[in-house]
């Protein structure tokens, strides 16, 4: 009878409302009350049972721990269970803040977030990074568009060349077996095959043009953004922490509060070097960026330009030229993959 009495009066030690939050904690921290009570209500491990049969066993192999207690003859296994209780108690522990942590930094930024759609919270704005990072996305746009117009390109050209070659082709049996248009077939197929060979060095500088630039927009600009996109993030994180360190220190100064404002100051502090840390990322990236930007795109288009112009002049010299200058080099028909010796 007594036991059950404290047993009671042990459940009725913390005060919760109907909505299961604590009468005494602020909004902010409704998150972390609901995972002290998932703590307060989860299972006790003192309480547990040993399995000697393993995992999945039938019940014939559990022991009581109750059964043990004062025995003598098993004080050494006594001992090994509690250091594994208490192992198993430090391992739920360490989760259980990670995802406090966690639930609490998602609370806060969700909530950072929502008052800044709706236009109730302030946020930290660098005016002249964000212009830059706004002329970044807007460049990556366009260089897509270039990139897309490029491939078509080369995919019309290819198919453009493939056709010049089979009706060379054909000109030319054609040629052997019409002796009385021998001659006009002849000179068709030799302007074919020409017009061929010149198609396919124009496609070896286009398709090193469109590899530029796609190794420009989807490698070096990406990596860019990846910073970018990191260092937003960590500005909402610090926006979140800066709000709530604000609004404490609105509040009373208890011995309570002044706790909760030296752990916030803290948080606030790291956030706020993790915020600049990535914000000077982003302005070295943006830098090395643009002077790398600009010097493979005057590369690229100088490229482009001249093989163009020697391809559609007829200047087939020019156009091989133009290769060499730039030290693309092409592969010889039918050759999908390098021979062995050109790996070494």
């Amino acid at each position: 009878m007594a036991e059950s009495m404290m047993s009671k009066a042990a459940t009725m030690e913390i005060p919760i409302n109907s909505n299961g939050d604590s009468r005494n904690l602020a909004e902010d921290d409704s998150l972390e009350q609901d995972l002290q009570q998932v703590m307060v209500s989860g299972p006790n491990l003192n309480e547990t049972s040993i399995v000697s049969g393993g995992y999945g066993g039938t019940t014939e192999g559990i022991i009581p721990t109750s059964s043990i207690k004062g025995s003598s003859m098993h004080h050494t296994s006594s001992n090994s269970n509690m250091t594994a209780e208490e192992a198993t108690r430090g391992v739920a522990v360490e989760k259980f803040d990670i995802v406090k942590k966690w639930g609490l930094n998602t609370y806060k930024c969700t909530k950072q977030m929502i008052s800044e759609r709706f236009g109730r919270g302030s946020r930290t704005v660098d005016l002249e990074l964000e212009a830059q990072i706004e002329v970044l996305r807007e460049t990556k746009r366009k260089y897509e568009s270039v990139l897309h117009l490029a491939r078509a390109l080369t995919n019309h050209f290819y198919s453009m060349v493939q056709t010049q070659h089979a009706l060379g082709d054909t000109f030319a049996d054609l040629s052997q077996k019409s002796p009385e248009l021998r001659d006009e077939f002849g000179y068709n197929a030799e302007t074919q095959k020409l017009l061929c060979k010149n198609g396919e060095t124009l496609l070896g500088a286009i398709n090193f043009f469109v590899s530029s630039i796609n190794t420009l927009v989807n490698k070096t600009m990406e990596d860019t953004l990846m910073t970018i996109k990191m260092y937003e993030n960590a500005r909402l994180e610090f926006d979140a922490y800066r709000a709530d360190l604000e609004e404490l220190n609105l509040g009373p100064r208890d011995a309570v509060t002044l706790a909760r404002i030296e752990a916030a100051q803290q948080q606030y502090q790291i956030h706020k070097d993790k915020y600049e840390r990535l914000r000077n990322d982003v302005t070295i990236k943006l830098k090395f960026l643009e002077e790398n930007k600009v010097k493979v795109m005057h590369k690229q288009l100088l490229l482009f330009h001249n093989a163009i112009s020697a391809y559609f002049a007829g200047n087939q010299q020019q156009l091989e030229q133009t290769l060499k200058q730039f030290n693309i080099k092409l592969k010889p028909p039918g050759a999908d993959k390098p021979s062995w010796l050109e790996e070494q």
